[in-house]
């Protein structure tokens, strides 16, 4: 319990030191009209109060990810706890704010656009290509996870529930984005985390349940070596490509740059908490149980049942709709949302009209409602891999944009060069990649990764052309 508290404390006072000191590197301009006001058209471009643009923002990036992603991580023992905390602090927190911040310099344009003017056109499709997959992938992981659960508690048909849920999020995809995501998402996001801290309350008071310290023994449940395994099962607890897909939605919407540090640093910390507190639930319920090892392999939304029913009682089985099956589903809209912007940005299609939106989204929901046929557990590791090379592109594209302000660009890129490293060598000795032995995979990575950062460094860190930052 008490490895649980430091990391907790270290994750709180996280936003007030180093959130604060990337501010003060980035710098804030409270005159600059921001995208929301310079560029409002009703529909995505519209500004909104920054405790909204928070709560939008942590629904967005969180959904299913901290809660499914613990829960697996779990499995890795305490040693989860440590990559929480570091990975939130030190890489999805530099990840989100630099994303976020160049989005609201660059009037609110989507990451693969801003990736083009630091990385070249050729990064900037691919790394759109992947956004795209990607929330198309995240469309139906949530929608999949959240319609079994839904099917378990009520006998509907699976594939019923699924048809209702992606007509809700065609719906919400497609109208302004202060008419649904606007109004109800903040709502949502406020519950969302309710949820864990009474979860996490009624573990703590109950005499049968302890969480593990660093120094518990045994707690090691999985053959799968930590390295890179534990840092690709939890990714949107610590770094995950996904958000930097999001951050341009509220980046539309920011009224002020002094915001920014609550919105984009400060989300990702309350993720890393959120994540923080299922990785403890997780390994202090199952403490081991065989049932931890069953749930890595299967949909997490059965554990979750289980833990909120048996915490809190019937009151859990109402937690259990609302962060298993509501939370999910609208970061699932979300995500299509974000692949619909990245696709018009992409293209410099108009976005004003009704009809320009569904000539978008319309295929995009089709192949993400296909997708929820497949193996659950397959797309979700092949999601974990894919927002790794993301953060890597965007977290690039932020080192590229210090070196060229002449600010001190190493925050961005060793973050960056981590990312990479886990990336290459989870690819190598996966069972859906490469296959090699661990050993040699690790090995290989290292080598590849050394001589990618030196051509990086060779290439970009140098006189280059002046950035017209506005």
């Amino acid at each position: 319990m008490i490895s649980f508290f430091i990391c907790l404390f270290a994750l709180i006072l996280s936003y007030f030191i180093y959130g604060h000191f990337l501010e003060s590197i980035v710098g804030v301009d409270e005159t600059h009209v921001t995208p929301a006001y310079r560029l409002e058209n009703g529909v995505d471009y519209v500004p909104m109060n920054k405790y909204k643009n928070l709560l939008i923002h942590f629904l967005n990036i969180a959904g299913l990810g901290p809660i499914f992603g613990a829960i697996q991580g779990a499995l890795f023992g305490p040693a989860a706890f440590l990559w929480i905390v570091l990975g939130t602090i030190f890489i999805g927190g530099v990840h989100d704010f630099f994303s976020g911040v160049m989005s609201v310099r660059k009037d609110g344009l989507s990451m693969p656009d801003i990736i083009s003017e630091y990385l070249g056109d050729t990064v900037r499709k691919i790394v759109g290509f992947i956004i795209v997959v990607t929330g198309i992938l995240v469309g139906a992981v949530f929608a999949t996870g959240s319609a079994d659960l839904l099917s378990s508690l009520t006998g509907v048909e699976t594939h019923i529930l699924l048809i209702i849920i992606f007509a809700y999020f065609l719906i919400a995809t497609l109208l302004p984005v202060d008419k649904i995501i606007g109004k109800i998402y903040p709502i949502f996001g406020i519950v969302f985390l309710v949820m864990a801290i009474v979860l996490i309350s009624a573990l703590l008071m109950n005499p049968h349940y302890t969480i593990p310290e660093f120094t518990t023994p045994g707690l090691y449940l999985t053959t799968k070596s930590i390295f890179p395994f534990l840092f690709v099962t939890i990714a949107c607890g610590a770094i995950s490509g996904f958000h930097s897909s999001q951050s341009p939605i509220v980046a539309r919407c920011m009224e002020n740059e002094k915001d920014m540090r609550l919105v984009f640093y400060g989300a990702m910390v309350v993720e890393g908490i959120l994540a923080l507190i299922w990785a403890a639930i997780a390994m202090a319920f199952f403490h081991g149980q065989p049932q931890l090892a069953v749930i890595y392999g299967a949909t997490p939304a059965v554990g979750v049942n289980e833990i909120a029913t048996t915490l809190v009682g019937p009151i859990g089985l109402v937690l259990t709709i609302i962060g298993v099956v509501i939370c999910p589903i609208t970061t699932g809209d979300t995500a299509l949302r974000a692949a619909r912007i990245t696709v018009a940005d992409g293209f410099k299609l108009d976005q004003k009209t009704f009809m320009s939106r569904v000539k978008i989204a319309l295929p995009l929901f089709i192949i993400s409602f296909a997708l929820t046929f497949v193996d659950f557990s397959l797309i979700w590791r092949y999601m974990a891999w894919a927002q790794l090379f993301i953060a890597v592109a965007v977290l690039l594209a932020a080192t590229v944009y210090l070196i060229e302000n002449k600010k001190h660009f190493i925050i961005t890129f060793v973050p960056a060069i981590v990312c990479f490293v886990i990336a290459v060598a989870y690819i190598l000795q996966a069972p859906e990649g490469v296959r090699l032995d661990s050993f040699v995979a690790n090995l290989i990575s290292v080598i590849i990764t050394a001589i990618f950062s030196v051509y990086f460094i060779f290439k970009y860190e140098k006189p280059s052309k002046s950035l017209n930052e506005e």
